[in-house]
């Protein structure tokens, strides 16, 4: 290979599962350009990290997405394509790619589209979807992959970002995100609240409370609810480069089931991760400063979380669980 391509899967749970397997291609060959695409605006996940030698961005949408993007990236002369997301347009993109090589798993349909197609693992119970992915480049480059744990960086400009994000506050910081992708992955609001207003009464913190653009309402509603001194990062026109930065500065996070706390794991952060109706064990880390506290702890290994809503509603996580996980952590890292 002289250029590898690799296409990042869409969320940023998952790109950050995927630097493993980023890190063991470019140990096993030093020499090969590797480059990522990303969707557009997710470019800040993956900057600063060593292995990469490029970053591009690819929507991969609709009808004609895959291939005008491949056009616009045909200036890479990549010879190998590898597509860690299963979708049908993921590739169709590789196809359009003019790359000789083009690897991925025979999913969705689209095996005719690669010349190296690789059987998807069996279906079953849940597993880490980190896991699929090195098992994919295990088997398409027959390398091993020794190191699981995801890591991040930060770059001079990220922290840059993190420093006016913060001026004026005082450490230690203590980083709240109540908000997901799905309104029933989210703690409620007044959860977050109540938890910020008992951390504080035994630690000495700032509380931030991070949000996307669009959930600023959200972060305002925890905010409001809290006692005085909690600050919206939203507010503050946080970015997702600023954000990476403020996550590796933070004490500890409190967070749903959703892209920062993958941050928080990738760049050594303490996390208390909470889960409702999708099941833990689909992203399980190694190796990372996590506690997990599931809505429905007595749900049996045959029973996938996903399946049984009802039964786990993210509301039945009591604020005093998660006081507890949070006093555990510190304490572990206290005596680290």
């Amino acid at each position: 290979m002289n250029t590898l391509l690799v296409v990042m899967p869409s969320w940023i749970g998952d790109i950050v599962m995927a630097t493993p397997v980023l890190n063991a291609l470019k140990a096993a060959d030093p020499e090969v350009r590797l480059v990522a695409t990303v969707r557009p605006g997710l470019e800040a996940v993956l900057a600063g990290l060593p292995c990469l030698d490029g970053i591009e961005t690819a929507s991969l949408r609709g009808l004609l997405g895959p291939c005008s993007d491949a056009r616009r990236l045909r200036h890479l002369a990549a010879d190998t394509v590898l597509l860690l997301p299963n979708s049908l347009r993921s590739g169709l993109f590789a196809r359009m790619s003019g790359a000789r090589r083009r690897i991925g798993f025979a999913r969705d349909g689209r095996g005719w589209l690669l010349t190296h197609p690789v059987p998807p693992p069996a279906t079953g119970m849940p597993s880490p979807t980190l896991l699929e992915y090195v098992e994919l480049v295990e088997q398409a480059f027959e390398i091993i992959v020794k190191d699981h744990v995801p890591r991040l960086e930060t770059t001079e400009t990220e922290e840059l970002g993190a420093d006016r994000l913060l001026e004026g506050l005082e450490p230690p910081f203590v980083l709240l995100n109540p908000g997901a992708n799905r309104t029933d992955k989210r703690w409620p609001a007044e959860h977050f609240a109540r938890f910020a207003n008992a951390f504080r009464k035994e630690h000495a913190c700032t509380i931030l409370v991070n949000g996307s653009p669009a959930e600023s309402d959200l972060v305002r509603t925890v905010v409001d609810a809290g006692d005085a001194g909690m600050v919206s990062l939203p507010e503050r026109g946080c970015t997702l480069g600023a954000l990476k930065a403020v996550i590796r500065r933070a004490e500890l996070m409190v967070s749903n089931d959703t892209g920062p706390r993958h941050l928080a794991a990738a760049l050594g952060t303490p996390c208390v991760a909470l889960f409702g109706p999708t099941d833990r064990r689909w992203t399980v880390l190694p190796e990372v400063r996590e506690r997990h506290l599931v809505a429905e702890p007595f749900l049996t290994e045959e029973h996938v979380a996903d399946q049984h809503p009802k039964a786990c509603v993210i509301d039945r996580i009591a604020v005093g669980d998660v006081l507890h996980a949070a006093r555990d952590l510190l304490q572990d890292q206290e005596t680290a």
